[in-house]
C-alpha cells in the first residue's frame, strides 16, 4: 500500500477555481474521508487524485512517486463509484474479474482472486448471478470486489452509499470499516454525510468552497472545531449558536446570552475585549433539558420529536433564538409547554465575529 501527498493542488474549469490550493497527507493505511456540503470539491479532488480529472496546479505523489500526470490506470488505484457501473449480461464473477481480463491477466489468476474477494465481500453463493437478481447492497459489494481484485496501492471511494436504504447504509459502513481493517489499505472515501465519517474514519478533511477547513480525527473535530462552520457541520443535530457578548473577567471571560444571562467560561490563553460580540456554541447533547446545571434559561417548546430512545425537543428563546435539545426518551413535554433548559459551561465553545473559535469546550474536566 502507499501513502498519498498533495501539495498546493489546484483545480480551475475555465475561470473558475473549484479546489484553491490543497495540502494533504494521508498515511499508508489510513482511512481518510472528504467530507462536506455539496459543491464543496470532495468529489473533484477524488477524482484528482484518480487522474479522471486533470490538476490545474500543484503536485500529487501516491506511495512517494509523483503522479501528478501519470494516466489513471498506472497510478495504482482503484475506484468505487457512486453508481454501481455493473454490466448487465455478466455474472458476480464475471464483473469482479473483468478489469483482471482487460489488463490480460491469466485466466488461473483471475479466478484465483475472483474467489478471494468474493469470500471476503461474503459474494461466494452469487458468483453466478446476474445484477438484475442482486439486492442494491449485493451490487455496491460487486463494485467493491471489483476494485479489490486488482490489489490496488490505494482504494478510492465517492458516495458509494448514497444509492442505498437506511439500514443498509448502516451494514455497508460496518462492512467496508471492516474491510479496512481486514486488508489494512489506504483508502480515500467521499460522502456528504457526517455521520458516515465520524463512523469510519482515521482521519477526516472537512471542506467548504474548495478549501479545507479543518483536517483531524472524528473526536478532535467534534470536540475542538477550529470555526463555525467546522462546528456547525460535525455532529447530529448540529450545534445551537447564540448571539451573545463578552468581557473580561479576571481568569475568565463572561458571556452574556439572550435574556441577560451571564455565563463564566475559563479563558485559558483566550483574550476578549469588553462587549465584544460573539457566538456560543452549545451541542443539543450537552444541553441539561432538567434545567439543572449550567446557566439557567427560559424558553417555549416549539416542537418534540418522540424517538423512543432519546426525545428531540425544539424551543425558542424570549429573543426568537431556536435550540435544539436532545433529551431522555422518556421525556414526555408536549409543545407549547414553558420550558427551562441548562448551558453548562465546562460544554461551551465560543467563536469571535469572523467565526474563528477562541474557546472550546472540555468535557473531560
Amino acid at each position: 500500500m502507499a501513502d498519498v501527498t498533495l501539495h498546493n493542488v489546484k483545480k480551475q474549469f475555465g475561470a473558475v477555481s473549484v479546489i484553491k490550493g490543497v495540502d494533504l497527507t494521508i498515511a499508508d493505511g489510513e482511512f481518510c474521508v472528504f467530507v462536506g456540503p455539496s459543491g464543496c470539491g470532495k468529489s473533484t479532488l477524488l477524482r484528482m487524485i484518480a487522474g479522471l480529472e486533470d490538476i490545474s496546479a500543484g503536485d500529487l505523489k501516491i506511495g512517494g512517486k509523483d503522479m501528478t500526470h501519470v494516466g489513471p490506470s498506472e497510478r495504482g488505484v482503484a475506484m468505487v463509484f457512486q453508481s454501481y457501473a455493473l454490466y448487465p449480461h455478466m455474472t458476480v464473477a464475471d464483473n469482479i474479474g473483468f478489469g483482471l481480463r482487460m489488463t490480460g491477466h491469466d485466466k488461473g489468476e483471475i479466478e484465483k482472486r475472483t474467489k478471494h474477494a468474493a469470500k471476503m465481500l461474503q459474494l461466494e453463493p452469487l458468483l453466478t448471478r446476474k445484477p438484475s437478481q442482486l439486492s442494491g447492497g449485493q451490487r455496491q459489494r460487486v463494485a467493491i470486489g471489483r476494485a479489490i481484485v486488482r490489489n490496488p496501492e490505494v482504494f478510492l471511494f465517492d458516495e458509494p452509499l448514497s444509492n442505498l436504504d437506511a439500514a443498509l447504509r448502516v451494514q455497508m459502513r460496518t462492512e467496508i470499516s471492516t474491510l479496512h481493517q481486514d486488508l489494512k489499505a489506504t483508502m480515500i472515501y467521499v460522502t456528504h454525510d457526517q455521520v458516515e465519517a465520524m463512523t469510519m474514519a482515521d482521519k477526516i478533511v472537512v471542506l467548504s468552497a474548495g478549501s479545507i477547513e479543518q483536517i483531524g480525527s472524528p473526536l478532535e473535530l467534534y470536540h475542538r472545531p477550529k470555526n463555525l462552520f467546522v462546528a456547525g457541520f460535525i455532529g447530529s443535530p448540529k450545534m445551537n449558536f447564540l448571539r451573545a457578548t463578552a468581557a473580561p473577567a479576571g481568569d475568565q471571560i463572561r458571556v452574556t446570552l439572550p435574556g441577560a444571562i451571564d455565563i463564566l467560561l475559563p479563558a485559558g490563553n483566550a483574550k476578549v475585549s469588553a462587549g465584544q460580540p460573539v457566538t456560543l456554541g452549545i451541542r443539543p447533547e450537552h444541553i441539561d433539558a432538567d434545567a439543572r446545571d449550567g446557566a439557567i434559561l427560559s424558553a417555549k417548546l416549539r416542537l418534540a420529536e418522540y424517538l423512543g430512545s432519546e426525545t428531540m425537543f425544539y424551543v425558542s428563546l424570549a429573543d426568537g433564538s431556536d435550540i435544539a435539545v436532545k433529551a431522555d426518551g422518556l421525556a414526555t413535554a408536549k409543545p407549547g409547554a414553558d420550558f427551562r433548559i441548562g448551558i453548562p459551561p465546562k460544554a461551551c465553545h465560543l467563536f469571535d465575529a469572523q467565526g474563528v473559535a477562541i474557546i472550546n469546550g472540555d468535557l473531560t474536566k
